[in-house]
This record gives structure tokens, sequence and C-alpha cells, in this order.
């Protein structure tokens, strides 16, 4: 199976999906559906509603029932992006500008605010309490991610358990609330909720890892961003976190004075010590551990097109170079 196989196997409901994600965006305020159709067309994977769907239909569910749902969790993730772009004042994503750029600052903040707003209007309409506290949740964590995120900004001493703290509320808690809502559609026993939610976090945070490897090597710009992104932007990620942690003394200074510096001039120093530490390979190795545990996490569901489909994706998380 590949990520082609993937998509055909939810091609359909991913239509339905763009077509409610269409309706939904519809204002009489010009600027929301058009940053809204910029956003959604500029590309993506789509992996989040992806995940909902797959795990939707883990038990054999057909309802069209997941189809707003999933359209739910791709507005909830595209606001985090819109204000992510905000605070970091970004240029640049997926190769286009961002809509920060486009639209400015507060536009782009107030469609985030927007796309909530729509997505809790879905919510009540679907009226399930359990997915509706799911949601209510995640979105909370996910804020509280990124005030942590930005509180941690130009920390040359994170350690690793502030780091993974972060990326578990801030990337990892989406993916989880979409493969537990997939769970509470199906009806499925506690334990495997759990478990298609464990499942979720672990891809989450997989994913996370490789895009944090990916920023500080030269294929990172087939990611549609800067290579060192996340070192202008003052980001301590992984690969930055155990260079400090294995480097010497003056490469320590080095990295230290790069942090958070948006000219650059260090970087080719730094991507040096991050090489020389093995950095970017302990970074890979740790996702490739999340990622069989991911794999792990579906063990006790039985053989299906989906199972297979949700095994390539914890696979894939750590295989891509974009």
């Amino acid at each position: 199976m590949d990520l082609d196989d993937v998509n055909r196997l939810v091609s359909a409901d991913m239509q339905a999906v763009n077509r409610v994600i269409q309706e939904q965006l519809q204002s009489g305020v010009p600027t929301i559906p058009a940053m809204g159709a910029y956003l959604i067309n500029a590309g993506g994977k789509r992996l989040r509603p992806i995940l909902l769907l797959l795990a939707s239909r883990m038990g054999g569910d057909r309802t069209a029932r997941p189809i707003p749902l999933a359209a739910v969790i791709e507005f909830i993730h595209t606001a985090t992006l819109l204000h992510d772009d905000v605070v970091d004042g970004s240029e640049l994503r997926r190769s286009n500008a961002t809509a920060n750029q486009l639209w400015g600052n507060a536009a782009a903040i107030l469609v985030g605010d927007f796309l909530y707003a729509r997505s809790f209007e879905i919510l009540v309409r679907d009226g399930d309490i359990r997915v509706l506290e799911t949601l209510a949740e995640a979105t909370s964590v996910i804020a509280q991610g990124e005030v942590a995120q930005l509180e941690n900004a130009d920390n040359a001493d994170l350690g690793p358990e502030a780091y993974f703290s972060v990326i578990a509320d801030k990337t990892a808690k989406l993916f989880e609330a979409a493969a537990r809502i997939g769970a509470i559609l199906n009806r499925m026993e506690m334990d495997r909720e759990e478990a298609l939610a464990r499942y979720g976090c672990l891809l989450g945070i997989a994913f996370q890892l490789m895009d944090d490897a990916l920023d500080y090597q030269a294929v990172a710009v087939k990611m549609g961003k800067n290579p060192g992104d996340d070192l202008a932007d003052g980001k301590a990620t992984l690969p930055f976190i155990y260079a400090m942690l294995k480097a010497e003394p003056d490469e320590r200074e080095v990295l230290r004075q790069a942090l958070g510096e948006e000219s650059r001039r260090h970087l080719p120093r730094v991507l040096e010590i991050i090489a020389r530490t093995g950095a970017i390979a302990y970074t890979v190795a740790s996702a490739q551990e999340r990622a069989e545990e991911a794999r792990k996490c579906l063990s006790g569901f039985p053989e299906s097109p989906e199972k297979t489909a949700l095994e390539f994706l914890a696979d894939f998380s750590v295989r891509r170079d974009h």
C-alpha cells in the first residue's frame, strides 16, 4: 500500500468532506470564503480528516455521519495554522504565501476564529455529547500547547520533557481526537477506543518529530518552507535540544546565539553541529519508535483495508521527505 492507495480508499468520503467544507465556508463577508478557499486549496495531505474516516470505518460502518465531523477536524487544523502563522510571522507555507501575508494578521486571526465557531455549529448539529467533549478538550489542549511553545521561545536550555509535552498538546492532540471520534462513531468498546486514540497520539508525535528533523535538512525545501525556520522562530525542537546536550561548550554558544536570530548567519555552523552530534539520526529514531508503538496499538483489531491503511500511515510518517 502507498499514499495513493490510502487516498483511493477514502476518495468518495473525502469528496463529500470537501463539499461540506465549501458549503460551510460560505459567508456574506467576502474575505471569509476567499481566504478559506485559498487555504483549503493550498494542498496538504489532509491526514487528520483521513484518520477520522479510516477509524470510523474500522467497524464496517458506512453511514454519512463521519463526513461533517471530518470537515470539522480540517477546519480546526486550518484555524491553528492561521493563528500559528500570525504568531510566528510566517511568510511561506506549502510553498505559498501565508494568509496573513495576503490578507493581514487581523483578518487571519478572525477567519481562524470563524472556522472554530463554524466547527462547533456542526458539532452541535451532530448532537453527540462525547464527540463534542472530545473536540472541546482537544481545542483547549491545543491552545495551551501553543501558549507553552510561545513561553519556551528562544529558550536554548529547553529539555526533552518540556518539548515532548508541547508537541503532544500542540500537534498530536488533534490526531488523537480524530482517531477517538472514529471509535466513538463505531461505538467501540473503551479498550479499543483508547487503542485508537493512543495510535493517533503516537502518529501525531512521529509526524512532528519528522517535521523537526526535516527542518534541519536540505530536503526541507520540499516542505514549502525555508530550512532553519524553526531555529529562526526561536523554537528549540528535538534536533536542537539533543545537539545542545551533546555539543562542546563552544558549539553550545553558537547554538545559543543562533536560536531566534532572523539573519540565519549562524545556520551553516548550526547544521554542522547538528550533523556532528547525530541529532538528526536521534530524532528520526525517536520518530520511528513512536511509529512502531502506533502500529502495535492496532494489533487487536481485525484485518481490514482501513487497518492496513492506518498501519501504512504509521510507516509513512517516518519515511517521507516532506
